[in-house]
């Protein structure tokens, strides 16, 4: 169990993006068809598709990995360290495999930046409130 509490949630983002990209290159093209409409109250409506819901779904991920990240144990440095190769392979993707060349890619890729960043500086900032110096 505390294994799996070491595995960065966003790696869940990554592996739905390579399905879905190797599945079908064409899926986060921006003419890509939207999967349901949602009638706004405005009377709008909002066309969802497959990248607005990786996305969505990815911020809830990093929205999670931010609380995670208040922890303080070597498993949480761990948990970092694997969160910074999920952004590696992230980038490199975007920069070698054509079906990732999207605008979605970028986004999930500055997640993971994201939770790289914040994980360490919360996770520093945790650990300096919890150690007293001095009186």
């Amino acid at each position: 169990m505390r294994l799996f509490l070491q595995i960065p949630l966003l790696v869940i983002a990554l592996i739905i993006f390579n399905v879905m990209i190797f599945s079908d290159p064409n899926s986060f093209r921006p003419d890509a068809g939207a999967i349901f409409e949602l009638a706004l109250p405005s009377g709008g409506i909002w066309f969802a598709t497959k990248s607005d819901l990786i996305v969505i779904g990815g911020v809830l991920l990093l929205y999670i990995e931010l609380f995670k990240a208040t922890r303080t144990s070597v498993g949480a440095i761990v948990e970092h360290i694997l969160s910074l190769f999920v952004f590696l392979v992230f980038l490199v993707e975007f920069i070698v495999v054509p079906g990732a060349a999207s605008s979605t890619c970028v986004v999930l890729m500055l997640l993971c930046l994201l939770d790289v960043v914040g994980g360490f500086t919360i996770s520093i900032s945790t650990a300096r409130r919890d150690i007293g110096f001095g009186n």
